[in-house]
């Protein structure tokens, strides 16, 4: 009862339940379940918070159309996807895992009859407990080649005197590296404030950034994953 209050008394909860309500009554046969994720599932959502509503369906192509709207007020990002899908989403594994990871971790049910949404976080976390290391470091590979290049075409841009655009790929090179050090550590993050944060590359300018990246490419390669290597190599 008390949880129940605190969602009447929450803006964006009543706009994500008075959505997700809608859907239900025009898609009713198509939807299996409607959940949050992000802040407001992680409950330390605030003004500026954004409501994240996934609806899950049946079949894939069912259901609502995803779409971005301010309601009341509220930012909503609804996205609707159908159920093998999402799982199969929760079983794999990319350079993107340390931000994908947490929706399938961290939500909280609107509309699950079915206890669907634990079904998606235990399928996610039997992902990762069969995981071995290699893939962690080997997707991390790649995450720093992509912070490496935004951080090459950054410092060209700066040489420019282009600083605008300089500022902007350097941002791109920092949440790179972010998710470099999030795969190499099997971490996680809220999102990419969160990420550059936790891994203390937010503030760091070019040269910062610069030795952030040597030190990862040390570590990658005494892990066996070198980032420099022949024609032959990049293909193994």
């Amino acid at each position: 009862m008390a949880e129940e209050n605190a969602h009447l008394s929450n803006p964006r909860w009543v706009v994500a339940e008075q959505v997700a309500d809608a859907a239900r009554r025009r898609y009713s046969a198509e939807i299996l379940a409607i959940g949050v994720h992000g802040s407001l599932a992680h409950g330390d959502d605030n003004e500026a918070s954004d409501v994240d509503l996934v609806v899950v369906t049946y079949q894939a192509g069912a259901g609502p159309a995803p779409g971005t709207r301010r309601v009341d007020g509220v930012i909503v990002d609804l996205s609707v996807v159908g159920a093998d899908e999402y799982l199969q989403h929760a079983r794999t594994l990319s350079t993107s895992w340390p931000l994908a990871a947490d929706q399938y971790v961290t939500n909280k049910p609107i509309y699950d009859p079915h206890a669907w949404l634990a079904k998606l976080r235990d399928t996610h976390l039997a992902r990762l407990a069969e995981a071995r290391p290699r893939e962690f470091t080997a997707l991390a590979r790649q995450a720093w080649c992509r912070a490496a290049s935004a951080h090459a075409k950054a410092t060209r841009l700066a040489e420019w005197h282009e600083m605008d655009a300089a500022l902007l790929v350097l941002g791109e090179a920092r949440l790179s590296a972010a998710m470099a050090a999030g795969l190499l550590t099997r971490t996680y993050f809220r999102n990419s404030a969160d990420a550059v944060t936790r891994t203390g590359v937010a503030g760091a300018d070019i040269l910062a950034l610069g030795d952030i990246l040597a030190g990862q490419a040390d570590e990658l390669a005494g892990r066996g994953r070198p980032v420099d290597g022949s024609v032959g190599e990049l293909f193994r």
